[in-house]
């Protein structure tokens, strides 16, 4: 692997794992019509990396609600129950974003007994371009629902059931993890930023626990050590771009603009679908 697929790969891996154009239906078009690496297959060690790459990404940008996360889950452990009235910090409602996260990763697990028919997807294109077709579809009608009002104080657990399982649905290649769990929370009444934010907070379980599994298989297995600066100036590239789509992202959702990313998953859809007619 050159450093320039590398960086490629990275710039794709970050920008789309957080604009809602699936990164997995990207990475697929471009192995397939475009002869980039299949990271996957051949590159187990850099997959995985790119992926946490992008999760480093989560945790810069949410860095202060993560930290608060973390704050409110130890302070479950300690006997001050008088914190609210003693002027101390009030980490009621980081607790309940705790307890909405966990709801929404338990669909996940509904994914494992059918997961290799899932991966073997990822090889369709025919079934990419109408995955990234649907994925338009719903950033346009997301556009289009009524402004929310929902944020962790008043979420239900139903509501985070809802979206966890727009999240295992959208383990598939072509569906936008992001545009999906985000439409998803819009129709649960949540406001746009809400949405925006808890689609990525809740993706550091779901991303965390799939990638310590597969870096422990990649690390047991044939890996070429040689290419770990090419690989870490992947990463970097992920991590980077994909600080500045979150950015991006979370601009665009404060002013009700998905409708031009669903104009783009249209157009790359139905290329994928032309390109797997006549390929």
């Amino acid at each position: 692997m050159s450093y320039l697929s590398a960086i490629i790969l990275g710039l794709v891996q970050g920008v789309a794992e957080f604009l809602p154009i699936s990164s997995s239906g990207h990475l697929c078009i471009f192995q397939s019509f475009f002869g980039l690496v299949d990271v996957e297959a051949e590159n187990m060690l850099f997959d995985v990396l790119l992926h946490l790459g992008t999760l480093v990404a989560v945790f810069v940008a949410y860095r202060k609600e993560i930290l608060e996360l973390i704050l409110a889950f130890f302070s479950l452990f300690t006997r001050d129950t008088q914190q609210a009235s003693r002027g101390a910090k009030d980490y009621r409602p980081a607790r309940r974003m705790i307890l909405l996260i966990i709801v929404a990763t338990l669909p996940l697990f509904l994914v494992l007994p059918v997961k290799k028919y899932v991966d073997q997807l990822y090889s369709n294109t025919f079934f990419i371009g109408g995955a990234l077709l649907l994925t338009g579809c719903l950033l346009f009608f997301s556009d289009r629902i009524p402004k929310g009002h929902k944020t962790e104080k008043s979420a239900t657990l139903l509501d985070a059931l809802i979206v966890g399982l727009a999240q295992a649905a959208a383990t598939v290649p072509g569906l936008s993890r992001s545009g999906t769990t985000i439409s998803a929370g819009l129709t649960r009444k949540f406001e746009r930023p809400f949405a925006v934010r808890f689609s990525f907070l809740m993706s550091i379980p779901a991303v965390l626990g799939a990638n310590i599994l597969s870096l422990i298989e990649a690390v047991q297995g044939n890996t070429d050590w040689s290419l770990l600066p090419v690989y870490l100036v992947g990463v970097a590239v992920a991590a980077v771009s994909g600080y500045l789509a979150i950015r991006l992202l979370k601009f665009i959702s404060e002013r009700n603009h998905f409708g031009g990313f669903a104009y783009y998953c249209w157009a790359a859809g139905a290329f994928t679908l032309i390109m797997s007619l006549v390929s």
